[in-house]
Formats: structure tokens, C-alpha cells, sequence
């Protein structure tokens, strides 16, 4: 990919933002129409969606259904359990959204109706819907591999949902001994944040080398490769040296069976004892799309692709990690992205018109060390029934690049995880 400078992609994003947000900055359309959407979930997805919604819309009547009073990033958590930042850094409240007039739902959707299109709450009520928008995030395939099953987060965390398993993740490193094994074990595709695995094994590294420095990171990963892998390991080879041993599905990274109580993973041809072992399972969409009928043989959500309205339940649009929106990927930007052009086609929708065409922006930092970042980008467009990419429009970091280009990325990292979150939540 050809790398564009910060200024090209800047443009970029604000263009593709634009078109989307198009149909929900005409005041006098905005006046001329109402109706009621719920909203589930309130991560990435789902809070840019009602917050969009109700802003540019005041006449609609936005519910967002979430369980929690406070919303917890996967997107740098990794900065906590590398103990660069504390839980409070990625942890947001809702009081912004309340401010503008979105109603808050503290309770757990557990089924949505589509057909008497109503959504069933764990406390008993319903609420009426003319539109649903579900952001469900995701659920774990437990089970797949042998002896992984929910009981073993106590003692082997996943830490893929950002919370308390960030924290208990965070503490057995800080209690690992000085020269002991940390074990993480990526899934397989599709998953939620495909970079997230790289960033986390370098900043336990950057955590390793500053705080234990005798110890190793040993990576068994069931897929061939992964997100920005040439890049990921030429940090590696530069600022941890052969601290971190990386197994791919050529060189026995399979995981065939879990043992909690001894601390070990099993592959074809070996068994691997940890002292802190992170193991991710394989994931699909979240409960709730499964219970309301969303998903496919897949496990994820079926969605038409212009407005991410479910192909399998009318009425109701899924967007976020659950979705199928493929070549977008399962990110908290992608998933932001999606809101806005969903929150333009439901308020379209609503009011009787034809929706616009829209485009989507995903960009991606990872940090390999605090001052050393790097990232991958993207502007979508649609086409043919379906979303594309945007010729050209890409962007990777270039390999050997200079140490204050990986610095200046870290600093565009951190600017974009403060500004992305001040947008939703602030």
C-alpha cells in the first residue's frame, strides 16, 4: 500500500464523515419526521449511533439499551495491562448522550422481537421500536477447543472484553515471577480487533523488559499470519530481541486442548506450561444476535450492506464487530464509522426517503512500545450492492521507518483514541 501523509488522510476521513452524515444535517428534513428507534449496546457502535441520531434528529425518540452505567474500550486496554495506564484511562460514562436527549436503559436486552417489533428486556419490560440498531459486540466459541470453557477465566483470562478480566490479566503479570513463561494464544479469524493480539504481546514485552526482564512471551497462533505482522515483528526484533518466540499454524501454534489446573496448553506435538497464560478464544456475534435470530451458520449477522439492515430480521440494522461487513474490518473505528451512516439511513428511512450511498473510514495505531507506534488505514466506499475499498486510498506504515516516525504515530495513536472517544462519549 502506498502510505498517505497525515494531511491526505485527515482529508479523507472528514470527506468520508461528510457523505455520511449528509442526510442528518438538513434542519428542515430533521423537523418533518419522528419515530421510535432502540438502541443496543452502547460500545463504539451503538453510543455514535444514538448520539448522531438524536443530535441531528431531535423529533426521533432514541432509547439505547446498556446494561452498564459505564462503557470500558478494548481499544487500549493493552496500555493497561502493559501498566501504562490505568482502567479509569478507557472507561466512559453516558451522561453526554443523556444531556442531548437520548433516553438510558440500565438493564440487558435479551431477546429482540422483530416481528412485533419490540425489544425484551432482563428486567421484564419491553420497549416498542420503529427501527432497531443492535451493536452486540461479541460472544466465545467455548467449547471449540477442548477444555475451554467459561470456568477457566479465573485462571486463564481471555481479557478480550475489556473490564475486569483487563485487570485480573494486569495482576497475575505483575505477580509473574522475574524469568517465568507468559503464553498467549490468538484466535482464529475472524475476531474482533485483528491487530490486538500484536499490540498485546508488545506491550507485556515492553512491561517484561523494564519490570522482569529475564522472562519470555511464548505465542502459539493458529493462523498463518496476522495484522500487520512485518511490521509488528520488526519492533520486535529491535526493542525486545528474542525475548518473544511466535508459533504460527506452520510451526505448531495450534491449540488442541486447555489445562487450567496445570497451567498448560496442548498442541500436535507438544505442551506448553505458563506461569500467566492468555488465551483467546474463537468468537461469533454477540448473545443477543443469536437469541433474536440475527446470525447465520457463521455466527455473525448477514446484513445488507447499505443501510446494515439484517437480512434475516426486517426493521432491525446490526452493526459493529458483529456484523458481516466485510472488507471492513471488526474494529472500534469501523464500528463508529458504521453508526453514523446508520444513524443517516434509519433517520432516511423514517422519514419515507431512499437512503444515501455512504462511506466508511477505518484506521488503526498500534503500540509496539510507549513512543514507538504504527498503523493501518482505509476508506470505503460502495458499490455493486456491497462495501469496497477506495482505490488508493490506504495507508500502512512503511517498514524501517525512522524512530521519530514511530514516535509521531504513537502521538497520532493517542490523539485518536482521546478524540474518537470525546466524539462518542464526551
Amino acid at each position: 500500500m502506498t502510505k498517505l501523509s497525515r494531511r491526505q488522510f485527515n482529508s479523507m476521513i472528514g470527506a468520508a464523515g461528510a457523505a455520511a452524515a449528509m442526510p442528518l444535517t438538513a434542519p428542515a428534513f430533521a423537523a418533518s419526521h419522528g419515530g421510535k428507534v432502540v438502541i443496543v449496546g452502547g460500545g463504539f457502535g451503538g453510543a455514535t449511533a444514538a448520539k448522531y441520531l438524536k443530535r441531528s434528529h431531535p423529533n426521533i425518540d432514541v432509547t439505547l439499551v446498556e446494561p452498564s452505567t459505564a462503557f470500558i474500550t478494548c481499544p487500549f486496554s493493552n496500555t493497561v495491562i502493559g501498566g501504562l495506564n490505568g482502567i479509569d484511562y478507557i472507561t466512559h460514562n453516558y451522561k453526554a448522550l443523556k444531556a442531548i436527549g437520548v433516553k438510558l436503559v440500565h438493564d440487558m436486552a435479551t431477546q429482540i422481537d422483530g416481528a412485533g417489533k419490540q425489544v425484551r428486556l432482563g428486567g421484564g419490560g419491553r420497549l416498542a421500536f420503529d427501527r432497531c440498531i443492535v451493536s452486540p459486540g461479541i460472544d466465545f466459541r467455548w467449547g471449540a477447543i477442548e477444555g475451554s470453557d467459561p470456568s477457566i477465566i479465573t485462571t486463564i483470562p481471555h481479557a478480550w472484553k475489556a473490564g475486569p478480566q483487563t485487570l485480573l490479566l494486569r495482576n497475575q503479570l505483575r505477580a509473574m515471577r522475574d524469568g517465568g513463561t507468559f503464553i498467549i494464544s490468538p484466535p482464529v479469524n475472524p475476531f474482533r480487533c485483528p491487530p490486538g493480539p500484536g499490540e498485546r504481546i508488545s506491550l507485556v514485552a515492553n512491561y517484561f523488559k523494564k519490570h522482569k526482564p529475564k522472562s519470555k512471551i511464548l505465542v502459539l497462533d493458529p493462523k498463518k499470519k496476522f495484522s500487520k505482522q512485518g511490521l509488528f515483528k520488526e519492533g520486535w526484533a529491535k526493542l525486545y530481541g528474542d525475548m518473544i518466540e511466535y508459533h504460527n499454524i506452520d510451526k505448531d501454534g495450534v491449540v488442541r486442548r486447555v489445562d487450567a489446573k496445570g497451567m498448560t496448553l496442548h498442541t500436535d506435538f507438544g505442551k506448553h506450561k505458563g506461569d500467566v497464560i492468555n488465551f483467546i478464544p474463537a468468537q461469533k456475534a454477540g448473545k443477543i444476535a443469536d437469541a433474536s435470530g440475527l446470525t447465520n451458520k457463521s455466527g455473525w449477522c448477514p446484513v445488507k450492506q447499505l443501510t446494515f439492515e439484517s437480512t434475516r430480521v426486517p426493521g432491525v440494522h446490526v452493526i459493529g464487530d458483529a456484523a458481516i461487513a466485510s472488507p471492513m474490518p471488526k474494529s472500534g473505528f469501523a464500528a463508529s464509522s458504521q453508526g453514523k451512516a446508520v444513524a443517516a439511513a434509519v433517520a432516511s428511512m423514517l422519514g419515507g426517503k431512499t437512503p444515501g450511498t455512504p462511506k466508511f473510514v477505518n484506521t488503526c495505531y498500534s503500540l509496539v512500545a510507549p513512543g514507538y507506534g504504527i498503523s493501518v488505514a482505509m476508506v470505503y466506499g460502495f458499490a455493486g450492492g456491497k462495501i469496497i475499498k477506495i482505490k488508493g486510498s490506504g495507508g500502512l506504515s512503511p517498514s524501517g521507518a525512522s524512530d521519530q516516525f514511530h514516535f509521531q504515530e504513537a502521538e497520532f495513536a493517542e490523539g485518536w483514541y482521546k478524540s474518537i472517544s470525546n466524539d462518542i462519549w464526551g
